[in-house]
This record gives structure tokens, sequence and C-alpha cells, in this order.
């Protein structure tokens, strides 16, 4: 056995040959560092069983490739191998266009989990949820799928049609969606005012431009007159860029600390500290997040918390607060390897927690009113007030927002409003006394 060991271990030097070479200059007396021999030994006898006795003939490279995935997924959700197909869609969600549904995914229970369908993309438009469970992708089982296999499977031409079987909380029956692929070209950031003084911040994604996007955003919501308000809406924002949330972060914040991460090494922590010059000073913030804000979006909601920027409405965040780390091999070939934790100014870890809002709305509102009475405005062919005809303002906005039917920003909008009201009257407003 010791003979056939040697022999089949012989294609696997090179898989080890980094692993190794890094033990000789990383401690080499420590034992708890030191490569296992006997595991190795088992993994060379694994390898020659399935190389000799598979029902398929496979080649050694396809096996170590099939090994090294494995290692990688094992080790959590984020963690990955990438080849050349994933190396460009990883460029192409960073730059904000790729081909596909437009839906953001992990793994939960063996299946394909949805952390968040992106605005105006045809999952969100096919009603996908975050929090959904893929069961099945045109009639194919997922259930123990690489994450990545789910990926390529929802990918396709533009113009054709997948269909998906979804299994939803509260739901007694699984739930089927027809949806066609397309370009999936995701704009960053879209504002508006909701009113004449209170501002609309939407941001979908983290992508390279977005900090530079916000602050153009923010330059056309200030062009008549200071903002008395700003809603940043973070609901269903994926995550991207680190770099992209710390300097979005970085535009409300006038100094300190933005988030800081830590690896094994707890001495090799990471700080991003804000710089001078907060571009809206004093103007009260109010930021929206839900399950589906994760990653980057809970970067720019904790640090806002936690230097009491802002106050958080809504629901619990998603809890991603790792780190992933490209590290490439070579021309065609990296690794995404999850290398540390984020964690806020104040410490706090967001991994597996989130962030937890300073008010809780759901997105039925504080809570459902069924007794609601019927309303002057509720009954058909009922006349108009004239001053909100007057006062009526046309929103051509595209990003979806229905302020009445909104409950989560409808909160923001009257915290916001309450605090403009007890801001002190300026001193024409104010009467003289005699």
């Amino acid at each position: 056995m010791r003979r056939l060991i040697k022999h089949a271990i012989l294609p696997c030097l090179a898989f080890f040959a980094l692993p190794i070479a890094a033990e000789q200059a990383i401690e080499a007396n420590d034992e708890r560092r030191t490569l296992p021999i006997e595991e190795l030994e088992t993994f060379a006898d694994v390898f020659h069983q399935i190389r000799e006795n598979y029902v398929e003939d496979i080649d050694d490279r396809s096996l170590l490739m099939l090994a090294i995935e494995g290692m990688l997924n094992g080790l959590d959700p984020h963690s990955r191998f990438l080849q050349d197909d994933d190396l460009v869609d990883l460029e192409e969600n960073t730059t904000g266009e790729f081909g596909g549904l437009g839906v953001e995914v992990g793994s939960e229970r063996g299946l394909v989990k949805i952390i968040a369908p992106m605005d105006n993309t045809p999952a969100a438009k096919a009603g996908l949820q975050s929090g959904d469970l893929i069961s099945h992708i045109d009639g194919q089982p997922v259930v123990d799928m690489n994450v990545n296999d789910a990926i390529d499977m929802m990918r396709g031409e533009p113009g054709s049609t997948i269909e998906l079987k979804v299994l939803r909380e509260n739901e007694d029956a699984p739930l089927s969606f027809s949806i066609e692929r397309d370009i999936i070209k995701v704009r960053s950031v879209r504002s508006r005012m909701i009113d004449r003084h209170i501002g609309y911040l939407r941001i979908a994604q983290f992508q390279q431009n977005t900090a530079q996007d916000v602050d153009t955003a923010l330059q056309t919501l200030q062009k008549d007159a200071p903002l008395q308000g700003l809603v940043i809406d973070l609901r269903n924002n994926p995550g991207g860029l680190l770099e992209a949330a710390v300097k979005t972060s970085d535009i409300f914040l006038d100094k300190g600390l933005v988030v800081y991460t830590e690896g094994r090494d707890k001495q090799k922590r990471s700080e991003y500290i804000a710089t001078p010059g907060d571009l809206l000073a004093t103007t009260p913030i109010a930021v929206i997040i839900n399950g589906g804000s994760a990653s980057a979006a809970e970067i720019l909601a904790g640090a806002l918390q936690d230097h009491r920027r802002a106050v958080i409405i809504g629901t619990p965040s998603f809890g991603k607060g790792s780190v992933q780390t490209v590290v490439p091999l070579n021309e065609h070939q990296a690794i995404k390897l999850t290398t540390s934790r984020y964690f806020t100014p104040n410490g706090r870890s967001i991994q597996a927690h989130g962030i937890d809002p300073d008010i809780i709305v759901a997105a039925g509102g504080l809570r459902e009113n069924k007794e609601r009475r019927l309303k002057e405005a509720d009954l058909p062919g009922h006349l108009t007030n004239a001053a909100d005809q007057a006062d009526a303002e046309p929103n051509d906005s595209d990003d979806g927002v229905n302020l009445p039917n909104d409950a989560q920003l409808v909160e923001a909008y009257n915290l916001l409003k309450a605090m403009q009201l007890l801001k002190p009257m300026a001193p024409s407003m104010t009467s003289e006394s005699k």
C-alpha cells in the first residue's frame, strides 16, 4: 500500500507545492501548522481509487480541479475557485453590466438562497424576494449543487426563458417562476426629491463609481437649496466593493473610523478613516435597510449608525460581515478567499448578525391596521383638495418607489419631517416682543 500511495501522490505534488513552501516559510517548528502527512496519504489513496475505479474515465487535471473546488466550497459560502468565466463575471459585477437574471445568490441548507434581487432586473420584476430558496432550475434539482454551477445555469442568452421553483417562508407550496433573461445593467445610484426639502437617494449596489455617483446626485438634489433631510435607501443592496462603501461613507462623515477588518492575525488590523468634510454638514439622514442589505451596504449603515450621523429604519440586515480577497494563481485562475471580518466603528461584528435598525419598521409598516376606517379620500369620485393640486409636483422618477404605498419610506420621511419641525424657526419667522 505504501508503494501504491507514493505512485498515486505524484500527480498531486504540484497541488501541494504552495502550501508546503508556505509552511517552510512560516513557523517551521509550530506543530499546529505542520501538514498532516497521514491525511495527505489518504487524499492520495482516494485520488488513486477514483482515477482507477470510477465508472467513467476522468483525467488527473479534472480531479485536481474538483479537489480544489471542494476544499474552498467547504470553508464558507463565499470562498470560491475562479476560472476564466468566473473572472469575467467578477469583472462584470464590479463594473455593473452582465448577463442573467439580476439576482445575488448564496447557499443555505443545500439550496441556492437569494440574497437580494437587483433593482429593475428580470428577477425583481418577476417577484423574487430576499430569502427565497431556489430548489429547481429548469426542472433540475439544485440540492447540494455548487453555487457556481447554479449561477452558470441561470445565465444565458438575452430573451431566453428560465424556469425556477422557489421555496418561500410562510408559503405552503413551492412557487414557480418563468423569467426571461436580459442584459443586466445595474444603475448604482438613483435620486429624486420627495418634497421640496427632503431628498431620496437609492444605492442599489456598490460599484467602482458609486461614491462619485452619490456625490453628483447630492449636488443635483441641492442645486436649488440645501437639503433639510435625506433618505438613503439600501434595501436589497447586496453589497459590492469595500472601497466604494468606504468612500461613500466618507461623504457623510467628517472624521473618525468608517470600518475596520481583522483576520487570523489580530495584529494586522486594517482601518479605514474618514477624511475631513461632510458634504451635507448637519442635514438629518434616515437610512432604510432590510434583510437584503448585505456586506458593503451594512458597512455604510453601521458607520452612520455608530457615528450617530443617521437613524437606521427597517428590518435587520443580512449579516455578511466577511471580507473576500481575490488571489490570482495565474492568467486564467484565481481563488476568492475569505480573509477577515468587518467591524463597525464601535467594534460590532456584522458577520451572521447584521445591523439592527434603530427603529423597526416591517415592509407592511409599524403594524398592519386591519381596522382602518373608510375616509373621504377612499370614496369614488371624491373632490380633491385645491391646496393639494396647487402643491402637487410632477414625479418622473424611474426608481419604482411610491411613497404612499411604501411603509418603510413613509416612516423615514415622517421622521425627517418631524426633525425638520423641531428645528428653531428662522429669525424672520419669529415675532418680536416689545
